[in-house]
């Protein structure tokens, strides 16, 4: 089980974090999703099959893209 921290900038109210957590929370593998719309941060907690990779696509396909 990894945990990884995402800024995400485009994250501006709890609304997103919401959306966010529904989409991001679906991927197979990701076991929880945390996110602060005030520090703009994600915090996925995940294992296999989930990966960085799949979290950071949806990000993108959502319209949060996580930066770099």
């Amino acid at each position: 089980m990894e945990t990884t921290k995402f800024f995400v900038p485009n994250i501006s109210c709890s609304h997103c974090v919401m959306t966010i957590k529904r989409e991001v929370g679906g991927i197979e593998g990701v076991l929880r999703v945390e996110g602060d719309a005030i520090k703009k941060e994600l915090i996925v907690e995940w294992s296999s099959p989930a990966s960085i990779e799949k979290i950071k696509e949806m990000l993108k396909a959502i319209d949060y893209p996580a930066a770099p």
